[in-house]
């Protein structure tokens, strides 16, 4: 018998309320910071599902109500962790770190086993809806808590600072930061916490409290020794102040080994100075400086992250650089006589973007895309002034150039990492995939670049891809420039991380073009449809268009004589090609794949290598049975 429609409402309309009080939690100030932070924001991706069913008519069953009902447990086990962990003592938190480790994982594996019993596919829900909670799932199923907490720094440096009588103040200095207890003020909070502490468990703290007190007496001598000059009534006013402070190694830009005010991600992982990495990629050079790999593409992703240690690190340390973002910078801007954050100008420039002059617009919109290319702070005094969803409007304009200037424009808002989400909830995908069909070059290669730039957020991937953005920029990767092709390749092979991409991917028909820039090694795309391929090929459909398009030569080719990441990605396919299809196995030794990969296996990256060896036992036992057959 189906549930009542009471029962349903009451059920949905608590999760609803259930997550958004989570999605409202304060940030967390503590250790806990990073896995705080994921568990919220996994939670709040699980509200579409709930508030789709809770608006639709479709009743449910029983079963489904104490499904239902189970994950709202679950999410009342989370609110209370998740409020405990970010009040109470930050000291007797970070020594029992373990135990809130296995908490968070508790909570998460419980949230992921009742997600695991919702049979989705019974659901009247719409298919964005389902995939993004699929692709939810998927990410409580890969959360680990204690590789989140993981941090060796943290547990050495609180051991040293019990052990030792007197810890060397660098140790003290970088536990003030990690526990946010940079003040006097912090402190004293601390100690009244503790004081709290103490009441309510009694005999229970043992030795915990003495030790507490004995970290908290040391932190405190070490924020008064950095300021001397500091009368101690009025210590609460002040921050810490170093003297004399040694940068560390992770805030130094590996090519200049200066202290990094722009840090940005390359496709490797590594994090360089934008302006320095910059300058490498001008110079013409493909390849990542530390790790010699060749970059996949070259989009720089800012390393929010980063930037904000640095800031803080910064902060404490009286060093004015970098100013954080939102404190807006007064200079000139090319002929314009206002400053760059000046919220007047910026106003009149929404007035024109509403206004119903094309002339007006186009000139408004064009002054906002570059204010916003210039610099962070731009980015977001244009955001919060309300200008993204004027832009997203104008993305519909019958004026090609003020169409450019739109897209370009969210182009560069979108690098703040807040303000993809706001360009998202203007509604903005299905106009830029509109772009992408249908605008200029320029504006096609842009909004190519903005979908890039979005997919980066998992949750934007499965929009992105139910859009119809995929036969687009494939479109794209045919036709376009050389930077239009790029700028595609980037974007489908980010959103290909997703598998219900990839099955659209392979639907468009990308794999003949991709197998096309393999045999013209002249374009200059080999890099970007190597990684495609590779990333294609782990999914059946991919294998099997891949394998259809008569790749093996060509594979053989590059394993032999092409780029180690190029050599590293033409063996993951041709495994995935040959694993379980004897035919394509013995196509690959027709045309000397053997010579060529035991060559790999020797002098390879250690993936290539892996890959290699793997291929050579499938070659080795295909051969043993043919020996068999003949004897």
């Amino acid at each position: 018998m189906g549930g009542s429609e009471s029962s349903k409402g009451v059920v949905l309309g608590r999760l609803v309320e259930c997550i958004k009080e989570i999605s409202g939690l304060p940030e967390c100030q503590n250790f806990c910071k990073r896995v705080y932070g994921n568990l919220v924001r996994r939670v709040k991706l699980l509200s579409p599902l709930f508030e789709e069913l809770k608006d639709s008519d479709e009743s449910l069953s029983d079963e489904q109500l104490e499904n239902f009902e189970s994950i709202l447990v679950a999410l009342d086990s989370a609110k209370t962790l998740l409020k405990s962990v970010n009040q109470g003592s930050k000291l007797y938190q970070a020594l029992r770190r373990n135990d809130t480790a296995d908490k968070f994982q508790q909570v998460t594996e419980k949230i992921e086993a009742v997600l695991s019993e919702i049979p989705y596919y019974k659901l009247e829900i719409s298919e964005e809806v389902r995939e993004q909670i699929e692709l939810v799932h998927a990410q409580f199923k890969r959360a680990k808590a204690q590789t989140e907490f993981a941090d060796i720094q943290l547990d050495m440096d609180m051991a040293m600072a019990q052990k030792e009588k007197d810890p060397d103040p660098a140790i003290l200095k970088r536990l003030c930061e990690k526990l946010h207890l940079r003040t006097i003020n912090d402190l004293r909070k601390e100690s009244s916490e503790l004081h709290e502490l103490l009441i309510t468990s009694g005999e229970e703290l043992g030795d915990s409290f003495e030790m507490i007190t004995s970290l908290l007496s040391k932190l405190r001598d070490c924020v008064l020794t950095e300021n001397p000059e500091v009368d101690t009534s009025e210590c609460e006013k002040l921050t810490i102040k170093h003297r004399s402070p040694v940068i560390p190694d992770d805030f130094r830009c590996p090519i200049s080994l200066e202290l990094m005010k722009d840090p940005v991600i390359v496709s490797t992982g590594q994090t360089y100075e934008r302006s320095c990495i910059q300058k490498w990629l001008d110079a013409g050079h493909k390849t990542c400086p530390k790790t010699q790999q060749t970059l996949v593409h070259t989009a720089l992703t800012p390393n929010y992250v980063l930037k904000s240690l640095i800031a803080l690190w910064c902060e404490s340390n009286g060093i004015e650089l970098p100013k954080k973002q939102g404190n807006c910078r007064t200079k000139k801007c090319g002929g314009s006589s206002h400053s760059d954050c000046d919220r007047t100008a910026i106003s009149a420039l929404l007035d024109k973007l509403a206004s119903n002059n094309i002339e007006q617009q186009r000139a408004a919109a064009g002054e906002l895309r570059l204010l916003a290319k210039r610099n962070a702070d731009n980015r977001v005094c244009i955001a919060e002034a309300g200008a993204i969803p004027p832009l997203v409007d104008l993305l519909s304009s019958s004026d090609p150039r003020t169409q450019e200037h739109a897209v370009t424009a969210l182009l560069n808002l979108s690098i703040n990492e807040s303000n993809k989400g706001t360009i998202v909830n203007a509604g903005a995908i299905p106009d830029i995939v509109d772009v992408l069909k249908k605008g200029s070059m320029e504006a096609r290669e842009n909004a190519a670049a903005t979908l890039f730039s979005l997919s980066v957020l998992d949750e934007n991937k499965v929009q992105i891809g139910a859009a119809g953005a995929i036969p687009a920029l494939i479109k794209l990767l045919c036709e376009g420039t050389p930077r239009g092709k790029k700028d595609a390749a980037t974007a489908i092979f980010n959103l290909s991380i997703y598998q219900g991409n990839k099955a659209r991917a392979v639907k468009a028909g990308i794999v003949g073009p991709l197998i096309q820039f393999l045999k013209d090694a002249g374009g200059g795309m080999v890099d970007e449809a190597l990684a495609i391929l590779a990333i294609l090929a782990s999914h059946h459909e991919g294998r099997v268009a891949i394998g259809q398009a008569g790749p093996i030569p060509i594979l053989v080719e590059v394993i032999r004589t092409g780029s180690p990441r190029n050599r590293e990605n033409a063996a993951a396919v041709l495994w995935s090609l040959c694993t379980g299809d004897p035919v394509l196995l013995k196509l690959a030794k027709e045309h000397g794949a053997e010579a060529a990969l035991q060559e790999l296996s020797e002098n390879g990256t250690d993936r290539a290598k892996r890959k290699a060896g793997s291929i050579l036992e499938l070659l080795q036992r295909i051969e043993g049975d043919d020996n068999l057959r003949n004897s």
